[in-house]
This record gives C-alpha cells, sequence and structure tokens, in this order.
C-alpha cells in the first residue's frame, strides 16, 4: 500500500514546509534547516530553501516502497490520491491490454491520461516505451536506486515542457553510493498464485577522496501470469455474476430493478464445440438464428434467454462468460542494468554519467478467436458424418464457436530500453551554477501475436469435401484451385497460398471440442511478429543563481535560472506482413506507422524573496517561469506559471500558483496510418441504450435513422440487439490527424501549511488544484464515437462525420477513429496531508501520518456547446480517498499498519440513472469502498541485516460483485518476506 506516514526531515523543518513525504515522522528530525540548505526541488531549477517552494509535492520515500511489498512500483504509487487511477496489473493483461501495451505501467495523473502526465527521472525526460507515445512504462524504473518519488501538480510545463499538464512525477535515484547493498523478496497471494520474486544488488566505491564515485546495480523481478479461470469469482460460471436485465421485468415494472445480478452468464447462440444453425434461409431472410444443435451432436440448449442484456442467457450450452476474458495478470520478468557515476574536477567542473539497459518480457493470454455465422456447405463430410438422419442438412449450415480448442490468442513482448545521460556541471560564481546534458533514450519492442488465423487459410480449411478417387476428406480447394476461398468476398483470390495438390492445405473439423487436426491448425494459424522502435534526444543547458553580488531585497537575493533545450522525438511501428497484407482473420489491414518531431526551447524562471523574518511576514516570495517552444509539427507555444509563498508567523504558510501548460500531439495522434479494425458496437439507439445518453439522444436517434431510409413504424420496431446480423463485430477504421494543435491547461493551486510549535512533531497541510483543459486532443473508441453522436445537441458534429449507418436498416455498418482538438476537461479538489511524530521514553517513536484527497470536480465536454458528462464518483474516480499509516520503532523492531480507503463509487453513469432510475437496487447502484489493511514488520539483526515480512489486504478484501479487479485487486490477500544486507 502507499504508506502515508510522513518524514519530518531536516529540510523540512522550517514553519512554511510544503514538501510532505510520505515516511515515518519523528520528532527528534525536527530540528530548522540552517539558512544556508539549499537543495534543487522537483518544480524549480532554481537551488532555494526547501520552504520557499510554492507547488504542493507529495513525496513517496524508498522506506515507503519497501514497507508497501509491492514488487511493481504502480501498485504502491496509485494509491496516491493524485495517481488512483494509474494503469498496471488487471488493466494491461488479458483482454484488458492494449496492443502492444501488455504488462505496462503507466501513470495517470488527476484522471487526466497517461499521455498528459510527465515521468521524470532525476529531473529529466525518460524515453517512452509504447511506439508513438510519450507514456513511460514504470517497469524501467529502477525500485532499489529511488531515493523517493515527487508528486507535482501545476506549472510543470513552464520548467520542464509539454506533456505535463496534469503535473509531474519525478524519481529521484541514489547519488554518491558507497558500499554493498543486495535484497530480495518473494510473495504469493493467500490462494497460492499471483507470485512475485524480487531481487537487486548494488556497489559504489567512493574514490579520489571522494571527488569521484562510481555505483553498478543489476535488479530482477517477475510475477506470475493468472488465468481468470483460476479464480472462483472469475473462471467459476456460479461464483461469476454480472448484473443485467431482469427478463421478469419486460415490460418495465418502475417499481422493480431493471437489473439484477446473475451467475452462470454465456455469450448466446455461440458454443465452444460450436452452436449448429441448420434452416440457413431462415437465419438469412427472418433473423431466426437459434442453434438446432452443439457442434458435438447433442440438442442445443439455449438456457435462459436475457433480453436487452447485449446478447447472454443464463445456462445452456453457450460459451460461458467466466474465464473467457482471459488473464488477470500478464506474465512479467524485468532485467535492470544500472550505472550512476561522477566525477568532480573542481567546484567549476564536474561530469556525471548515467546509463541504463532494460529488458523486459511479458505475456498473457487474451480471449480465443470466434466465428459467428460461418457457413458449412451441405457436402461437408463433418456435418454429414455428425448430423446425417439428425437434422436436414440440405441448406447446409451456420456455425457459432468460441474456438479455445484452436489456440487461445496471446501477445508476447519483449522490450529492450537503453537510456544514457551524460553532462557537466559546476560553479561561475559564487552566484552561479551551469549544467549542460544529453540525454538519450531508445525502446525496441518486438511484439508477437500467438495463434491468430490467416483468413484464407481458415476458410480453404473449413470448406472440407470427400475426394472420390480416395474417400478422404480433403479441403476443396485441393481438388478445385478456382474454388471459391472466402465467402464473404466472392472475388477475392488466395493470397499467402496457391490453391491445388500441393498447397498444402489440410480440412478443419469444427463440429466438436478438440477435434481438429493438428496439422490442419498448423498450416490455418501464424505467430505475428511486429517491431517498434522509439528515440529520443535531448540536449539541454541552464545556468542557475541569485543576483547576491549586485543586490539583495529583505528577504534575501534574486534567484533565477535560464537555458535552453533541444529534443527530437522519433518511433517507427512495422506490423508483420501478413498484417501489412490484411491477410489475418482476426486483424484489419494495419500499415507501417512512423514519424518524427523536434522542439526547440528557451526557458527562464526568477524567484524573488520579498521579506523574510519580519513582523507578520515571515517569509513572502514570489516567482515566476516561462518557455518559449517552437515544434516541427504544430509551431510555437508558450507556457508560463506564477507563484507565491507567504508566511506571517512560522506557524503558518499560505502558497499558491497560477499557470499554463500545453501538450503537443504525440506521434500517432499525428502520423498514424488508416487501419482497419473491428470493434463490437452497442447501438446507442438501441431500445434499452436510448435511455442511458443525454436529453439530446432520443431526437437525434430518431433524426439519424431517418435519414438511413428507416419509416416511422421501422423506427419504431428498431432494435438491434436483438438482431445477430447486426450486433457482430463491425468493421472500421482508425487513423491519425496531421491537422492536430497543441491542448493548452489552464491550472492554479491555493493551499495552507500548518506547523504549530505549541504541537512539536505535527504538519498538516491542505492544497486545492483546479485545472482546465481546452482544445484537448480526444480520440474515442468506436462504441463512444457513436454515442458521442447522438449525444451532441446537434448531428452536426465531427463524431457523427465518422459513423455510417447501412441505408434500409439503419444499423451501424462502419466508423472511422480519429483524434480531433475537439474536447474540455476540468478537475477540481483538494489533498490533505497530516503527521504526526513523538518519541517515548521507553516504548520508542510513532510516527501517525494521514494522505487524502477530494475530488470536486471531473467534467469532460467532447465537444464546445455539447451536454458535460461528469465523472467524478465513478468507478476510478471516488469523491474520497485517504490512507493512513502507525508506525512503530522499538530498538530493532519496526512494525507499520497502514489503511487504504476510498468512498463507494458509482456503477451507472449520470446518463443512465437519469434515463431509467429503477436501473437497479440501491445495493448495486455503486461498486462498494475500498478498505485495505496492510501489516509489515521488519527487524534489523544488526546493522547491516534487515529481515522484514507483510501482509498485504490482511482481511482479504474482495472485489464487489459483477467486478475483478475493483475497488480492490484480484489478488485478495498477499503475503511476502525480504531480506536487506548493506555492507
Amino acid at each position: 500500500m502507499n504508506r502515508t506516514t510522513l518524514v519530518a526531515r531536516r529540510l523540512l523543518a522550517a514553519s512554511a514546509l510544503p514538501t510532505l513525504c510520505l515516511a515515518p515522522a519523528f520528532a527528534q528530525d525536527a530540528a530548522p534547516a540552517d539558512e544556508g540548505d539549499t537543495i534543487v526541488v522537483t518544480g524549480s531549477r532554481i537551488q532555494r530553501s526547501d520552504y520557499n517552494v510554492p507547488n504542493p509535492v507529495v513525496t513517496v520515500t524508498a522506506e515507503n516502497l519497501e514497507q508497501a511489498g509491492n514488487v511493481q512500483l504502480v501498485d504502491t504509487l496509485r494509491q496516491n490520491p493524485a495517481l488512483i487511477a494509474s494503469f498496471g496489473g488487471a488493466q494491461t493483461s488479458g483482454s484488458n491490454s492494449d496492443f502492444g501495451a501488455v504488462g505496462v505501467q503507466l501513470l495517470n495523473l488527476r484522471g487526466l491520461g497517461e499521455n498528459r502526465t510527465l515521468v521524470l527521472v532525476n529531473g529529466r525526460r525518460h524515453v517512452s516505451s509504447i511506439s508513438g507515445s510519450a507514456a513511460v512504462d514504470i517497469n524501467t524504473i529502477p525500485n532499489d536506486l529511488i531515493e523517493g518519488v515527487d508528486v507535482l501538480t501545476g506549472g510543470a510545463s513552464a520548467i520542464y515542457g509539454a506533456d505535463g499538464v496534469s503535473g509531474v512525477v519525478n524519481f529521484r535515484l541514489m547519488r554518491n553510493f558507497d558500499g554493498f547493498k543486495a535484497s530480495g523478496q518473494v510473495g504469493i497471494s493467500s490462494r497460492g498464485d499471483a507470485g512475485q520474486r524480487y531481487g537487486s544488488i548494488t556497489y559504489g566505491k567512493n574514490f579520489s577522496d571522494g571527488r569521484g564515485n562510481i555505483a553498478l546495480s543489476y535488479e530482477y523481478r517477475d510475477q506470475d501470469r493468472l488465468s481468470s479461470a483460476n479464480r472462483y469469482r472469475t473462471g467459476n460460471p456460479l461464483g461469476s455474476y454480472g448484473i443485467v436485465r431482469d427478463p421478469n421485468d419486460i415490460p418495465d415494472d418502475p417499481t422493480r430493478p431493471d437489473r439484477v445480478p446473475t451467475n452462470n452468464l454465456r455469450y448466446a447462440d455461440s458454443s465452444p464445440d460450436g452452436a449448429v444453425d441448420f434452416d440457413v434461409l431462415a437465419c438469412i431472410n427472418d433473423g431466426d438464428c437459434i442453434p438446432d444443435f452443439t457442434g458435438s451432436g447433442k440438442v442445443y440448449d439455449r438456457g435462459r434467454l436475457l433480453p436487452s442484456s447485449g446478447g447472454l442467457t443464463q445456462g445452456g450450452d453457450s460459451t460461458q462468460l467466466a474465464g473467457y476474458q482471459g488473464d488477470l495478470q500478464a506474465y512479467n520478468r524485468v532485467h535492470n542494468f544500472n550505472l550512476l557515476s561522477h566525477y568532480d574536477f573542481s567546484d567549476a567542473f564536474k561530469v556525471f554519467v548515467e546509463a541504463k539497459y532494460v529488458k523486459n518480457r511479458t505475456f498473457t493470454l487474451a480471449q480465443p478467436s470466434f466465428d459467428f455465422f460461418t457457413y458449412l456447405s451441405p457436402d461437408n463430410p463433418y456435418l454429414q458424418d455428425r448430423f446425417a438422419g439428425l437434422a436436414d442438412t440440405s441448406q447446409g449450415a451456420f456455425i457459432s464457436r468460441d474456438n479455445y480448442d484452436l489456440g487461445v490468442r496471446g501477445e508476447r513482448n519483449d522490450r529492450e530500453t537503453m537510456r544514457f545521460v551524460g553532462g557537466a556541471e559546476g560553479r561561475i560564481s559564487d552566484h552561479a551554477s551551469y549544467e549542460l546534458s544529453y540525454t538519450f533514450g531508445q525502446t525496441k519492442s518486438k511484439v508477437l501475436l500467438t495463434d491468430y488465423r490467416i483468413g484464407d487459410r481458415y476458410w480453404a480449411a473449413i470448406d472440407a469435401v470427400r475426394d472420390p478417387a480416395t474417400g478422404n476428406i480433403v479441403c476443396r480447394s485441393t481438388l478445385d484451385p478456382t474454388a471459391n476461398i472466402n465467402p464473404d468476398n466472392y472475388d477475392a483470390p488466395a493470397s499467402s497460398f496457391t490453391p491445388g495438390a500441393n498447397s498444402g492445405c489440410r480440412p478443419l473439423n469444427l463440429l466438436g471440442n478438440n477435434v481438429r487436426d493438428q496439422a490442419a491448425l498448423d498450416w490455418v494459424n501464424a505467430d505475428i511478429l511486429n517491431r517498434a522502435r522509439v528515440q529520443q534526444h535531448v540536449v539541454s543547458g541552464s545556468i542557475s543563481g541569485d543576483f547576491g553580488q549586485f543586490f539583495e531585497l529583505p528577504g534575501g537575493p534574486v534567484g533565477f535560472a535560464i537555458g535552453a533545450e533541444y529534443r527530437k522525438e522519433k518511433s517507427r511501428f512495422v506490423p508483420d506482413q501478413l498484417l501489412q497484407e490484411g491477410a489475418l482473420q482476426d486483424f484489419s489491414l494495419q500499415l507501417p506507422e512512423s514519424g518524427s518531431f523536434d522542439v526547440k526551447e528557451v526557458f527562464g524562471e526568477l524567484s524573488v524573496p520579498v521579506l523574510k523574518e519580519v513582523p507578520f511576514a515571515y517569509n513572502l516570495s514570489f516567482g515566476a517561469a516561462i518557455r518559449l517552444s517552437d515544434y516541427s509539427t504544430i509551431g510555437k507555444t508558450t507556457t508560463w506559471k506564477v507563484d507565491g509563498t507567504y508566511a506571517p508567523i512560522p506557524d503558518l504558510t499560505l502558497r499558491g500558483t497560477w499557470s499554463e501548460a500545453v501538450r503537443a500531439p504525440n506521434i500517432t495522434e499525428l502520423f498514424a496510418p488508416r487501419n482497419g479494425g473491428f470493434s463490437f458496437i452497442t447501438d446507442p439507439c438501441d431500445p434499452v441504450a436510448l435511455p442511458n445518453g443525454t436529453q439530446y439522444r432520443a431526437a437525434n436517434c430518431q433524426a439519424t435513422l431517418a435519414a438511413a431510409g428507416l419509416s416511422p413504424a421501422q423506427i419504431a420496431a428498431f432494435n438491434p440487439e436483438n438482431d445477430p446480423t447486426a450486433t457482430v463485430s463491425l468493421p472500421g477504421f482508425s487513423g491519425g490527424n496531421r491537422n492536430l494543435r497543441e491542448e493548452t491547461a489552464r491550472t492554479w493551486t491555493a493551499g495552507v501549511v500548518l506547523r504549530p510549535r505549541f504541537i512539536p512533531g505535527l504538519t498538516a497541510s491542505f492544497d486545492w488544484y483546479d485545472i482546465k483543459l481546452k482544445n484537448a486532443v480526444n480520440t474515442p473508441t468506436a462504441e463512444e464515437l457513436a454515442q458521442l453522436c447522438v449525444d451532441q445537441p446537434t448531428l452536426d458534429n465531427v463524431y457523427c462525420q465518422n459513423i455510417t449507418r447501412a441505408q434500409g436498416t439503419g444499423y451501424i455498418s462502419s466508423y472511422f477513429v480519429q483524434p480531433q482538438n475537439v474536447a474540455n476537461f476540468r478537475t477540481a479538489g483538494a489533498d490533505f496531508k497530516l503527521n504526526y511524530g513523538f518519541d517515548t521514553a521507553k516504548v520508542g517513536s510513532f510516527a501517525i501520518g494521514i494522505v487524502g484527497g477530494y475530488l470536486d470536480r471531473l467534467e469532460f465536454i467532447p465537444t464546445p456547446g455539447a451536454t458535460v458528462n461528469i465523472d467524478r464518483g465513478e468507478a476510478y474516480y471516488p469523491k474520497w480517498n485517504a490512507t493512513g499509516d502507525v508506525t512503530w520503532k522499538l530498538n530493532a523492531l519496526t512494525v507499520n499498519y497502514g489503511i487504504s480507503w476510498f468512498s463507494k463509487t458509482d456503477r451507472y453513469t449520470r446518463e443512465e440513472l437519469a434515463g431509467n432510475p429503477d436501473i437497479a437496487a440501491p445495493e448495486y447502484l455503486k461498486y462498494k469502498e475500498k478498505w485495505q489493511h496492510d501489516l509489515y514488520v521488519a527487524y534489523d539483526v544488526d546493522k547491516r541485516f534487515r529481515f522484514y515480512m507483510g501482509v498485504n489486504n490482511l482481511f482479504d478484501q474482495q472485489p464487489s460483485i459483477a467486478s475483478a479487479n475493483y475497488p480492490v485487486s484480484f489478488v485478495g490477500r498477499y503475503m511476502y518476506a525480504g531480506a536487506k544486507i548493506t555492507m
């Protein structure tokens, strides 16, 4: 968990104390900082006393990370109120993972997205881990070298450049490590799965009388893959629930909940061994596509039909939802090598080097491939052998099937990240210093998709006939090279093989479970290898100091920093040749993506200490920063911030910032080619979805269906959800937009820090933040595209321009997903922290800490003038959240007890509840609160050896009903033990 006891560090002991750390606090450390103590803090390039920093910075310390017991950093960091929506674990595993992003850990600050969160290492940019994106995989950060993780809101773009519109997360790594240390940890859930292992070795050496230092570190981390089929709540049909439409409440009874918890849910009319319908003409002409038999020859049991539930049934022979989505946790293995070194030739010339190499392998299994209404001809011998005498096979048959036995589709990502930082720094005079640095980063990825079907081979293999000469079952195309290969495209020839006797085609049987010939499967399936490379070059130089040699204000000398920076980002993604040819059955055409941009920047920063230690102004200071940028893609931008701190007395400090930040569109948003794809779309104009939108949806649906040629009677009967031909995976397209502009955020923060002298050891702070993001780049999913089209005040909007409906039926027939500068976001809320530490004469020292957040608003406006979409209070965006710790230290023993909590969150959107007040019973309208209790115990055998153990989620809180991973992790109770050696 996120340890929240707040360390009362020496530099934070001054009365203004704006930066609070989430680590144990002790009263004996609460001495005031020396007047000369200055540091460079996150959010500023100017050396200054820490209490003069106006931005609220929350720090997670190395001790925090150890006490959390998490091998994966994100599992600790996302319990910070500002990072609660970050991605890791279940969000990047199984069917939840995005293409090429399996196993990554991405930070999402303030819920505004990972692309708007700027991740730094030692104050410098880090190369992305995903092609076309700026998002940094936290797997590449070495756990054991971290001194602290600073989380900053407000004013980041003026200091560090674009992408930090929501703020900055800066990982500070150790310097000057002298000695040897090794650590190891193992952990496992109380159910004997979800295991994790960690080990690290670090050796550092000072030399030349301390003028130089070199440190080498190796770190290993891995975690086990966990299938959703292996857990009762997600893999057993009796324990796996969904909240779906009650068939006994149709038509609607307003006194009865529409949706009820239901287990044993299944995808209607599809089965792992095949759902076979012999009345082909009735299915085509009347939409009557109910299966007659299973592929094994059993009369098909459809189970209990659940109308208006998205095509589900309860029980029967259909494919169960339980276990269908693949893994809850991907396999992940990381090797992380780091070198940190510096040598001080003199105060005027000091060189430094950082280098890393990270090798990361992840693997996950997702869903099986599937067939909807795949046609088997009347002369198919497998069909005749199975059903002759049982059914009329004269029309052939449609088969719908979830192909577990053909190979569940998987994704393996191999990423190699290299990063080098080299530079020089030193003093120009007693009042000025310089720094020059060059940063190079590169991530190379191999994305292997396993068990994907080659389309023309698949169609040829399932079109089986009996060879009249031998009586053997063969592919039709083997006997007749001119035979149609793809029934969906009668003019499409075979592209991956040459039909005929030497084609290698082997017939494939779909009727039954595990009846396929392995040789046929080997001929049909392929592993698809895609490659990507991301590169980053940054050259930066700055001079910082103060004007003390010329003048001083009553509060001290004016501090300054000026500098310039050049950055170039390049990205290239090359899909497998089969993808480029559009040859896969389960994947549309994918073209190579490449792009680059560079930016030239100059920046400046001032810190103006107006008053210090005078009556009614113990401290009064102001600051400002500005950055001028020139992008090769979007042209010139300006970012700025102003800030101030005021402490009337030592016990009280007021602080605030006001800033404008920008984010330039990333490479994928700009340069992605027009690629094909498939999506399941629940039509927002279907009667079951019609009440779930804005007040404009009903009228807009009437208008768009009329425009598709439907009569009023047809519109009244419009019900695509119950028409199998309308609910299959729909073809569409996606692509970039080279006309994108920068998005701009206005941010202000205001806060107060209390350190009452009459309560030694107590510190507290309260900060309010408000972020308005305009002209935001919005890339909706296909489902969101359909909804946004009809949820606007008028159909004349950018979303409707990219949705196509078929004339005559009104069904969605195609879509085009493209980013646009059309959205506005706004979020506001509060962060609060409290720390109290004290010593006792006999029973040791105690530290009590609380850190929490209040989300006042989180709003999304898809286009100017549209209805505001309020996300506050929905899943991953609770109104209230807090973590608290009590740490007790007695001699060699340390015990930490922590609680992580957040409030109930809405299961349904406000639009859904407004349109359907009886959507569910009150107890199912919200996800339950999170209450996670963690325990950590450590014992120092001597100064060199520490043994520790702990339990996370001590009382084994489980996710809410109908949820696999919310509000707590699927892992449940997790136990770990570790040891550290320092010499």
